[in-house]
C-alpha cells in the first residue's frame, strides 16, 4: 500500500473513500431530507471528514507510538472492521451507535452526521490507508502530501454529491437497496484482501492467481 507522491496518494484514497463509495449513503439521506438539510449535511460532514484525515496524516507517528501499534495491527483491525460493515450492507442491516439505534433524532443534522460517521466520516478503510500511508516517511512534507491528497478527495465528494443532490432525492428505495447489497459484496471483497496483506506483512504466504 505504499505511495510516493501526491498523484498515487490520490488514486489511493479515492478508491477507498470517493465518489463510489459515498454517493450511495448519502443517496438514503437524501430520501428524508430537504434540499438545504442535505446540503448543510454535506458540507458539515465534510469539514469533519477532512479534519479527521488532516489528523491522522500528521499524528500518525505519534499515536501508533503512544499506543503501541503496528502496520500489520492496523491492517487486520481496518480488515475486520470494514468487513463487518460490508456484510451488514449485504444483510440490510443498519449500523448505528448504542442506545440511539432506531431512535428518530429531533436534529436532522445530527442524525445525518451519526449515519455518516462509520461509511465515510471516520470510514474504517480510509483511516487504515491514511495512517499506513503516512508511517512511510517520517517528514512534515510527506505527511503534508497525505494530507492534500484525502483532502482533495474529500472535495471531490463533497462537489459530486451537491452536483447530484437532485439525482439522489429522486432515487428508488429498490434500486438503493440493490446497490447496498452490490456494494456490500465489493466492500466485503476488499475488507477480505486488506486483511490478508495484514497476514502477509507478517510473514504468511498465499498463493497468487
Amino acid at each position: 500500500m505504499s505511495v510516493f507522491n501526491l498523484s498515487s496518494a490520490f488514486i489511493t484514497f479515492f478508491a477507498v473513500v470517493g465518489p463510489p463509495k459515498v454517493l450511495l449513503t448519502f443517496a438514503h439521506l437524501a430520501r428524508k431530507r430537504t434540499g438545504a438539510e442535505l446540503r448543510r449535511l454535506v458540507l458539515a460532514s465534510t469539514v469533519l471528514a477532512a479534519l479527521v484525515g488532516v489528523t491522522l496524516a500528521y499524528a500518525a507517528d505519534f499515536l501508533t507510538t503512544f499506543f503501541h501499534i503496528s502496520d500489520q495491527s492496523l491492517l487486520l483491525a481496518g480488515g475486520v472492521i470494514f468487513f463487518i460493515y460490508a456484510v451488514a450492507l449485504v444483510l440490510g442491516m443498519h449500523l448505528v451507535g448504542g442506545e440511539t439505534a432506531g431512535a428518530e433524532w429531533d436534529n436532522p443534522l445530527a442524525e445525518g452526521l451519526r449515519e455518516l460517521l462509520l461509511p465515510y466520516i471516520a470510514s474504517p478503510l480510509a483511516v487504515t490507508a491514511v495512517m499506513v500511508e503516512s508511517l512511510q516517511r517520517d517528514t512534515w512534507s510527506w505527511h503534508s502530501t497525505i494530507a492534500g491528497a484525502y483532502l482533495a478527495v474529500v472535495l471531490i465528494n463533497c462537489f459530486s454529491v451537491l452536483a447530484l443532490s437532485s439525482v439522489l432525492h429522486r432515487s428508488h428505495q429498490t434500486s438503493l437497496q440493490v446497490l447496498s447489497r452490490l456494494l456490500g459484496l465489493l466492500l466485503a471483497a476488499v475488507g477480505v484482501e486488506l486483511f490478508l496483506a495484514g497476514l502477509e506483512s507478517l510473514g504468511a504466504h498465499f498463493p497468487h492467481h
